[in-house]
C-alpha cells in the first residue's frame, strides 16, 4: 500500500509538472506564431526558439520534474508513515495484542496526528474493555459460586437427612435464591446499559418525592444499621424513569447500610444550573482518594471487608452510574475534606423525549 501510494503521489507531481510545462510551452508557441508577428512586424524565423532556448526549456523541464519528484516523495512519506504505523498497530490489535499503539514522527500534518491519536484512544478503550471483561467473568463466577455452594450444601444436607426441614431453613434457602436472582438482574441491567438498550419509561417526576419514597422504604434497614438520617429535599422536577431512578436511590442508601453503619446520612435534592441532583453524604469510613476513581467499576471493592459477607455484590454503584448515564446524566463521588462518602446523581433538567 505504501509503495503504491508513494508512486502515485510522485507520478501525480510529475504529471502536474509536465502539464504546467505543456501549458507554458504551447502558450508561448501560440503567442509567437499568431500574436508576436502582428505586434512586431520585423520578427524573422531566425529569432524563433534558438537552440539555446530549447536547451533552457529542457533544463527547466528537468529541474521541474526533479523538484516535483523530490517534493512528491517527501509528501508521500509524510502521508504514508502514519498510515503504516496505524496499519501495523491495527494488525497487532486484530491478533489480540490490545497494547499496540501507533506512533507519529515530528513534522507530520495535523490530520495524521488526529488519526494516530484517535486510533490510540480506540486501542486503549479496547484494552480496558478486554481487561474489564476478563475481570468481570472471573468476578461473576466468584460472586455466584458462594451462594450456589451454600445452596447446594443445604439441599444436599436435606437430602441426606443431616438437616431437619424447617421454615427457618427453607427461608434461608429462599434468601440465597433471592441473592442469585438479584445478581443476575444487576448483571442484566449493566449489560443492557452497555449495549444502549436499557429501556426507560419517562414520566414527569420530582426527585424530592422519589428520594423520600426511597428513604421510607429503607427505614427499617437504615435503623438496623444504626444510621441516623437527615434530609434537605428541595423540589427538583425532571423527566425520568421512576422505577429505575428509585432503584438507583435505593442502591446508594443500601451502600450506606453495608459500609457506613452507625453513621449519619444526609440526603439532598435540588437544582444546580441545567441539572437536578440527588446527593447522599455519609460519615462512614469512606474511600481513599486514589480508590474513588474505581468506585464505579463492577465488582470492585476497596478491601476484603467490602465483600459478600457485608451483603454486597460490587454492582451497586456501577448500576447507579449506568442508570444515570442512560438518562443523559452521570453519577460521581464528590470530593470532601471530612470522613465519609458523598455520592451524587446529576440528571438533565430539561424535558427528555418520552420512550415508548
Amino acid at each position: 500500500m505504501a509503495r503504491n501510494l508513494n508512486s502515485l503521489i510522485v507520478r501525480a507531481m510529475i504529471a502536474l509538472t509536465l502539464l504546467a510545462f505543456a501549458v507554458v510551452y504551447f502558450g508561448l508557441l501560440a503567442y509567437f506564431s499568431f500574436i508576436y508577428e502582428w505586434l512586431y512586424p520585423e520578427f524573422t524565423d531566425d529569432d524563433f526558439l534558438r537552440t539555446g532556448d530549447i536547451v533552457t526549456l529542457g533544463l527547466l523541464l528537468g529541474i521541474g520534474i526533479s523538484t516535483a519528484s523530490l517534493l512528491g516523495w517527501i509528501l508521500a512519506r509524510r502521508i504514508v508513515d502514519p498510515l503504516k504505523s496505524v496499519a501495523g498497530a491495527a494488525r497487532r490489535v486484530a491478533k489480540g495484542d490490545f497494547s499496540a499503539r501507533a506512533s507519529l514522527r515530528r513534522g507530520n500534518f495535523g490530520e495524521a496526528s488526529d488519526l494516530v491519536d484517535d486510533f490510540n484512544q480506540m486501542a486503549e478503550r479496547l484494552q480496558r474493555a478486554e481487561a474489564e471483561l476478563k475481570y468481570s467473568n472471573s468476578a461473576v463466577a466468584h460472586e455466584l459460586r458462594t451462594p450456589l455452594t451454600i445452596l447446594r450444601g443445604r439441599l444436599q444436607g436435606l437430602l441426606d437427612g443431616v438437616f431437619t426441614p424447617s421454615a427457618e431453613l427453607y427461608g434461608r434457602l429462599i434468601d440465597h435464591v433471592d441473592d442469585l436472582s438479584a445478581i443476575v438482574e444487576e448483571l442484566r441491567t449493566l449489560a443492557l446499559s452497555n449495549a444502549g438498550q436499557l429501556d426507560l419509561q419517562y414520566s414527569r417526576l420530582d426527585l424530592a418525592v422519589e428520594a423520600e419514597a426511597a428513604l421510607t422504604s429503607l427505614e427499617d434497614q437504615l435503623g438496623k444499621a444504626g444510621i441516623t438520617t437527615t434530609r434537605e429535599l428541595s423540589s427538583a422536577v425532571t423527566s425520568a424513569d421512576r422505577s429505575r431512578l428509585r432503584q438507583a436511590f435505593v442502591a446508594i442508601l443500601e451502600n450506606c447500610c453495608r459500609y457506613a453503619a452507625l453513621s449519619a446520612v444526609h440526603v439532598e435534592t435540588g437544582v444546580a444550573g441545567q441539572h437536578v441532583f440527588f446527593r447522599c453524604i455519609d460519615t462512614g469510613p469512606g474511600l481513599p482518594e486514589e480508590s474513588r476513581a474505581r468506585a464505579f467499576e463492577r465488582f470492585w471493592r476497596a478491601d476484603d471487608s467490602r465483600g459478600r459477607s457485608g451483603g454486597g455484590s460490587g454492582l451497586g454503584l456501577p448500576i447507579v452510574k449506568a442508570i444515570a448515564q442512560a438518562h443523559g446524566g452521570d453519577a460521581l463521588i464528590l470530593s470532601s475534606r471530612t470522613p465519609g462518602l458523598a455520592v451524587e446523581i446529576r440528571l438533565p433538567r430539561g424535558v427528555l423525549p418520552v420512550s415508548g
